[in-house]
């Protein structure tokens, strides 16, 4: 009988119709959450209107989502590595559909504020556990196109979103608004019970056959069965500890990811969640903003898939570099445009190239950690993310007092460290196989 590693078998059963499936249930998902990170940014006008907020109570609005995901991402990211990704997977997306609900009845801002940092608990916890969970799922040669097509469905969530804040909120108000966007959290919700555990995780916990029962799962459902053979079993790893992502091995990526991810969201986060304000303060009233912004996050779609492409053409560090130089770039123009055609072209540019950016983003930083701490350091680094997102709202609040420049200027150059973090990350993760120890990462390239 022949005794194949998980590599080995995850090739054998191949990619097919239960990673496609795999695709669109993490993606609904993800875009459920886009929805609810995203729609304060179309509610936050009406809001302000309706109990007369101040633009830092805007802020602190804007914030409390993020610090939400904070505490998310760093509980539920350690909680995957040591009872299993399935858990937190189901888990995670009920928490942020349900608060996300009672959000909407909020009787007073500061009832609405600890709702959205509930909300945001959930949130936070579907980063690292599901990316962790599909790239366990794909052979090497796929798993960087199909990490960034995941990350697109934030895109679809944005553009439902944005669709859902023009038909809605100047009809019906901002309250229809937030109980319309978490209803699709709880189809999901539903639907991911029955995602069975990730057969890396159940390999490297010393469970080889539930691992193996797993992949010849996958394999019936792909059409290519995994046969007779065995799995070869694996010693069980260590639970991973937050400090092994300071260990040698992983010190330059971790800082680098970390000042990543940071830049990343402080960029994407102030413009965005002030970008119909922007818009406001740019005179455009209050219809075509919600038009405008609908267009922008349809620009989103070919930037993710223009990565998706370049991912394995170029490698992540060089697209992930090179669209993240772009989006400072972009945004910086966006600052100056004064006529609004220019005003909307730069957005449009600045938005594919930003969602382009995180696509490559999220392909790069699971495959940069070993299993045993895989969710870990997803959590870890998206929640140098959520402390970003939550510093940006009130951040843009503060410097829009001297003139719209500034705090775009400002995050035009939290776009340009990242692009340079990026480009110095010491390891190329396309085609290499995802690592279960320290000992097996990809050399330093």
């Amino acid at each position: 009988m022949q005794t194949l590693t998980l590599d080995q078998a995850i090739e054998r059963v191949g990619f097919g119709r239960f990673q496609r499936r795999l695709l669109w249930i993490c993606g609904a998902g993800w875009a459920a959450d886009a929805m609810e990170v995203l729609l304060i940014a179309f509610a936050l006008p009406a809001i302000g209107e309706e109990w007369g907020l101040t633009n830092g109570q805007k802020g602190l609005l804007g914030t409390a989502i993020f610090l939400g995901m904070l505490a998310g991402a760093w509980g539920w990211g350690w909680l995957s590595d040591r009872i299993g990704r399935r858990t937190a997977f189901v888990a995670t997306v009920l928490v942020d559909s349900v608060f996300g609900l009672a959000s909407a009845f909020s009787p007073s801002f500061l009832w609405l504020l600890l709702l959205r940092a509930l909300t945001g608990f959930g949130v936070g916890g579907t980063l690292p556990v599901d990316y962790s969970i599909f790239a366990e799922y794909l052979p090497a040669e796929k798993r960087g196109r199909y990490l960034v097509l995941l990350e697109s469905f934030w895109a679809l969530g944005t553009i439902v979103a944005a669709g859902l804040a023009w038909l809605i909120v100047p009809h019906l108000g901002w309250r229809w608004l937030l109980a319309v966007s978490a209803l699709p959290g709880l189809i999901v919700f539903w639907i991911r019970r029955h995602v069975p555990e990730s057969p890396r995780y159940l390999l490297v916990s010393g469970q080889t056959d539930q691992a193996r029962a797993v992949l010849a799962l996958v394999g019936e459902v792909n059409g290519n069965p995994l046969g007779e053979a065995s799995l070869a079993p694996l010693a069980p790893q260590p639970r991973g500890k937050l400090r092994d992502l300071w260990a040698p091995e992983l010190r330059r990526t971790s800082a680098l990811l970390w000042i990543i991810w940071f830049c990343m969201s402080l960029g994407y986060y102030g413009v965005f969640i002030w970008l119909p304000s922007y818009f406001r303060a740019k005179g455009m009233a209050m219809l075509p903003v919600y038009q405008n912004t609908f267009l922008m996050a349809l620009a989103q779609l070919p930037g993710y898939f223009s990565a998706a492409y370049l991912v394995e053409r170029w490698g992540r560090r060089l697209t992930l570099g090179v669209y993240m130089l772009a989006s400072g770039l972009f945004t910086y123009f966006f600052a100056l445009a004064t006529a609004l055609p220019t005003v909307v072209a730069m957005a449009i540019w600045l938005s594919f190239f930003a969602l382009g950016a995180w696509g490559a983003l999220y392909a790069y930083t699971p495959e940069a950690y070993p299993t045993s701490i895989r969710s870990t350091g997803m959590g870890v680094a998206s929640g140098m993310t959520r402390i970003a997102g939550a510093l940006a709202p009130s951040l843009g609040a503060a410097l829009m007092g001297f003139s719209l420049v500034v705090p775009l200027t400002v995050y035009a150059l939290s776009y340009a460290v990242g692009g340079l973090a990026a480009l110095a990350l010491p390891v190329e993760t396309r085609g290499q196989p995802l690592a279960d120890n320290l000992q097996e990462r990809p050399a330093i390239s």
